[in-house]
């Protein structure tokens, strides 16, 4: 399947929508996929996590030993690719070429990957084209980086979330298991049965939090930066930053930010 650059022409649909879309942007780890997820609990909506999109496809070019840097192959390869979500109580489950991948795509090499292939233009373009066509109809909560201002430029409710990087950092650290970050580490001591890594000293928990900020700062450059529908708030978005919130103040401000703009009945 060949797409062009027309496909991130705005769509012309809000008018004819029974429900609204509500997007929520952001830089990553700001907490957008808890923040999607409850509100389409909370307001009765499917959620569909577009970034899944991008973290399928560069698994399947991981597999096929893909370069992340040449567009053209990347978009042969998209062609021959079908991605399906389907929304879950808490997410989606993700199918790439029919085969449930939802757990794979959020491992470290997958998600690196998804940040390098996503700056190609045409990729994006090929990419809009399939997130507008899940959510057209409405009655969606669709979260990723270009979701207010490329993909669904009409969108009811935009919300951007956003955080310091050192706050986003120390959260994605707190979320992850102490073994998952050993493991990582190819210096971080083994177990003699090498069943499963030594806890991790005091210095080596401190090197992990600043890789794991520094590789956010290193995405957000790249996010900001690519030609192709740049990370930036859409005009009309609010801006929800929650660098000194709790969660449950987020969820409550998101709920407020989407009641003010849904017709009363709807609320």
């Amino acid at each position: 399947m060949t797409q062009t650059p027309e496909a991130s022409r705005q769509p012309e649909t809000a008018a004819k929508r029974q429900r609204p879309v509500i997007a929520i942007d952001g830089p990553a780890g700001a907490g957008k996929s808890t923040l999607a997820a409850h509100l389409a609990r909370r307001f009765g909506f499917l959620n569909l996590e577009t970034g899944a999109m991008y973290r399928a496809l560069a698994l399947k070019a991981i597999e096929n030993d893909y370069a992340f840097d040449e567009e053209a192959p990347l978009m042969d390869l998209a062609g021959r690719t079908r991605i399906t979500l389907q929304p879950q109580l808490e997410g989606n489950r993700v199918l790439l070429d029919a085969i449930d991948v939802s757990r794979r795509i959020r491992e470290a090499d997958v998600t690196s990957a998804a940040s390098k292939i996503s700056i190609h233009p045409h990729l994006r373009a090929w990419m809009v084209q399939q997130q507008r066509a899940l959510g057209e109809a409405g009655g969606v909560v669709m979260e990723g980086r270009d979701i207010g201002t490329a993909v669904f430029p009409d969108a009811e409710v935009k919300i951007f979330l956003d955080a310091a990087p050192e706050v986003r950092g120390n959260r994605r650290y707190r979320q992850a298991t102490p073994q998952s970050i050993a493991a990582s580490d190819p210096n971080a001591p083994q177990n003699a049965d090498r069943q499963a890594p030594d806890p991790l000293t005091a210095e080596q928990q401190r090197l992990a939090e600043e890789a794991i900020i520094r590789e956010l700062k290193e995405r957000d450059y790249r996010d900001r930066h690519r030609a192709e529908s740049p990370l930036q708030p859409a005009p009309d978005a609010v801006i929800l930053d929650s660098t000194s919130m709790t969660l449950d103040e987020v969820l409550t401000r998101a709920e407020e930010i989407v009641r003010s703009h849904l017709p009363r009945e709807a609320s």
